[in-house]
This record gives C-alpha cells, sequence and structure tokens, in this order.
C-alpha cells in the first residue's frame, strides 16, 4: 500500500494575519501542509529554494521584491522546475497577472475566493494544470491587451513574430487544441467538442508545451495571443 504525499505549500504574503488565515484552511486538509511563510518576494524565493514546495501562494504586491519578481526568480531555476505558483491578487484581473503568467506562474486567483476555491486551487496547481477559468481568461485578455497596445510587457517576449514562427512547427490538430486552450476550456471540454477522447487532448497540449517551450498551459494561452493565432472579438 502505498501513501501520497500531501501537497507543500508556501505562503507568500506581506500581511501577517492573511498568512495565518492560510495556514489554518490549509492545514485543515489532510492532504496538504504548510511548508514555509515568507513576507516579501525575497525570503519567498530563498524559502522556495529550502523548502522545495510544490505550491507557492503568492500576493503580486508586497515589499522590497514584489510577487512578480520572485515569481521570475522561480521559474527561471530549473533546479525548482516542480514548483508551481499561484499569483494571489485583490482583484480579478490584475494590471500584473499577464506579466505574470509569462513569468512562469500557473494562474491567479483572487483573495476574495471561498475557501474551498483556495484549496481547489492549490490542488490543480499542484496537478500541473493552469487555474484559468473561461470567465478569467476573459479578463486576462482584455489586460493583456490593454498593455500591449500601450508597449506594455507584450513587448518584452519577442513580439508576435517569434511565437508566429514557433507555431508553424505545430500539427492542424495541435494548433485548434490551442485555440481551445486560449477559450480557456478544460481538457474535458475540449474532447467533447473535438470528439476525441480528454487523454488524446492532453496529448495535444503537452506537445504544444513542447513545441512551444511553455512552462505550462497558462503560458499557452498568453502565446496564443501573442501570436496572433488568437484575436478577441470586439463587441
Amino acid at each position: 500500500m502505498t501513501t501520497t504525499e500531501p501537497i507543500r505549500v508556501l505562503l507568500a504574503d506581506d500581511q501577517a494575519l492573511l498568512r495565518s488565515a492560510f495556514r489554518v484552511l490549509v492545514e485543515s486538509e489532510p492532504d496538504m501542509r504548510v511548508v514555509g511563510e515568507a513576507s516579501d518576494g525575497a525570503e519567498a524565493v530563498a524559502l522556495t529554494r529550502a523548502a522545495s514546495p510544490d505550491v507557492v501562494l503568492m500576493d503580486i504586491r508586497m515589499p522590497g521584491t514584489d510577487g512578480l519578481a520572485a515569481t521570475r526568480e522561480i521559474t527561471a531555476d530549473p533546479a525548482l522546475g516542480h514548483v508551481h505558483v499561484v499569483m494571489l491578487t485583490t482583484f480579478e484581473v490584475d494590471e500584473y497577472v499577464v506579466q505574470s503568467l509569462r513569468a512562469g506562474a500557473c494562474g491567479f486567483l483572487g483573495k476574495g475566493a471561498e475557501p474551498e476555491e483556495l484549496l481547489s486551487a492549490i490542488r490543480i496547481a499542484a496537478a500541473g494544470d493552469a487555474l484559468l477559468s473561461p470567465a478569467a481568461t476573459k479578463g486576462l485578455i482584455a489586460t493583456f491587451l490593454a498593455q500591449s497596445g500601450n508597449g506594455g510587457p507584450a513587448a518584452d517576449s519577442g513580439g508576435p513574430g517569434a511565437h508566429a514562427e514557433r507555431l508553424s512547427g505545430l500539427t492542424g490538430r495541435e494548433r485548434e487544441v490551442l485555440v481551445h486552450v486560449a477559450a480557456g476550456l478544460s481538457n474535458d471540454e475540449i474532447a467533447e467538442r473535438l470528439r476525441v477522447s480528454p487523454l488524446t487532448v492532453k496529448t495535444h497540449v503537452n506537445r504544444a508545451m513542447a513545441k512551444l517551450g511553455a512552462r505550462d498551459r497558462a503560458q499557452l494561452v498568453v502565446i496564443a495571443y501573442e501570436s496572433g493565432l488568437v484575436r478577441p472579438r470586439v463587441d
């Protein structure tokens, strides 16, 4: 009989009261445990290297090194490739969310989320999936367009040409699946639309990630829009 190891969670937020509330919630679950708390980004990076968590709940706005810089540092370290960062935002769509996803965060969650939503987010992140619901994806796209239109973070990723060139290596089916991923659909939902199995969809998603150099599903969404493969409708 095998025993499943609990999900190791690191809490990074400058508000001690909020960290305490998160700790109580996380440790109330038998399949999770808190392995550290950080009050700023620099401490979050140091503790991530020391404690090797599976999931980091990272506040975007913190004094000194903020969550965005900390996320970039964590996801750039090959030794921390197993770590999944979930950004915590005050608002559902934060001005730094797109940058966070490009930096390697697997998704984001509002601080006002219900306890069950937070616990579900930790499990989803630990499984390697993206925290991008269709509603959140629409907000993400709107933010991305506003920023890229003003010389924002889209400029730091090599531009549409770099991604478009990499897209040429995708098969037709992989492109089709990528379009649905960019719409925020799950593997099951994509499978239903394409009349294939969820396992087949997962295979296409994994191959697209490998070909595009995407760390996870969340980055596929950003690449799809940056490359021009998917364009939002203007209502």
